[in-house]
C-alpha cells in the first residue's frame, strides 16, 4: 500500500461533526482546504497590519502579490475588471497554497480531486455569466456571433461558440486536477525507485563484502534521489504555474463577460 502512487489521493474521515442534527464528516481534504484558507487570511492580516514606509519581508510579499494580480487583471480584463480584484486574488492564493501544501510529505493535495476543482470552475463560470447578463442583459448572447461572420456561416459559428463556452468549466477543472495528479504520481514513483534500486544494488554487492554493498546501495539510490529532488523542484513550479494559469483563464472569462470579446 505504501508504494501505491494512488494511495496519496484517498480521502479519509478525521472527525464527525453534528450540524443541525446531521452528521458531517470532517476529512483530510477539508482540513487542508481550511489550512489554505486560514493561511491566506493570516498572511494578509499580518502583512497589512503595520503599513511601514520601508516594508518588511511579509509586507513586501503581500504588496508584491497584490500588485502582480492587480497588473494581471488590468492587462487582461481592463480597468473594469479591477472591481473583481478581491475575487481573483483570493482564487489565486487559495489554489497556490492548496497546491504547495500538497507538496508537504504526508499532506493531502486537495486540488487533485476533480470534483473539488470542478466546484471552483463552475462557481467561477457562474459568476462570470451572471456578470455578463447583469452588464449587458439579453445582448450578452451576442458574444456567440462575432462581428463580420457571413450569414451562411452564422449557424455553425454560433453552435461552435456555445460548445466552446460551455466547455470552459470542464477544461478549467480537468487541467488543474490532471496536472496535480500526474505530478504527484510521478514523484511517488521516482521516490520508490530510491528504495528499490538502492536495495537491489546492496543485495547484488553484498557478496563482495559490507563496504562494497554499502557503496552499491548509496550509488544506487543517488541517481533516483537526484531525480526526485529535480522533480520536486519542477512540481513546486508546476503548483504555482497551475494557480497562475487558472487565474489567467478566470481573467479571460471575466473579460469576455465585461467586453463581449
Amino acid at each position: 500500500m505504501a508504494l501505491n502512487p494512488l494511495h496519496q489521493f484517498e480521502i479519509y474521515e478525521m472527525a464527525k461533526l453534528n450540524v443541525a442534527g446531521h452528521e458531517v464528516a470532517f476529512t483530510n481534504q477539508s482540513f487542508w482546504m481550511m489550512a489554505a484558507t486560514l493561511t491566506v487570511v493570516v498572511l494578509f492580516a499580518l502583512g497589512i497590519r503595520k503599513k511601514a514606509m520601508v516594508p518588511g519581508r511579509l509586507q513586501a510579499f503581500v504588496e508584491l502579490t497584490f500588485e502582480f494580480i492587480q497588473s494581471l487583471v488590468k492587462d487582461i480584463a481592463g480597468k473594469e475588471g479591477l472591481a473583481y480584484m478581491p475575487l481573483i486574488l483570493s482564487i489565486f492564493l487559495f489554489i497556490a497554497f492548496l497546491n504547495l501544501f500538497g507538496m508537504v510529505p504526508s499532506a493531502y493535495s486537495a486540488t487533485s480531486q476533480i470534483y473539488m476543482t470542478a466546484a471552483m470552475s463552475f462557481t467561477v463560470f457562474a459568476i462570470v455569466v451572471v456578470i455578463g447578463f447583469w452588464k449587458h442583459g439579453i445582448k450578452f448572447f451576442g458574444m456567440f456571433l462575432p462581428d463580420g461572420v457571413p450569414m451562411f456561416m452564422a449557424p455553425f459559428v454560433v453552435v461552435l461558440e456555445i460548445i466552446s463556452f460551455l466547455a470552459r468549466p470542464f477544461t478549467l477543472a480537468i487541467r488543474l486536477a490532471a496536472n496535480m495528479v500526474a505530478g504527484h504520481v510521478l514523484l511517488k514513483i521516482f521516490a520508490s525507485f530510491v528504495i528499490m534500486l538502492g536495495g537491489a544494488l546492496y543485495a547484488a554487492a553484498s557478496g563482495f563484502g559490507d563496504i562494497p554493498a554499502m557503496l552499491g546501495a548509496v550509488l544506487g539510490g543517488a541517481v533516483p534521489m537526484f531525480a526526485v529532488f529535480a522533480i520536486t523542484v519542477l512540481e513546486t513550479f508546476v503548483a504555482l504555474l497551475q494557480a497562475y494559469i487558472f487565474t489567467v483563464l478566470c481573467c479571460v472569462y471575466l473579460n469576455d463577460s465585461l467586453h463581449m470579446h
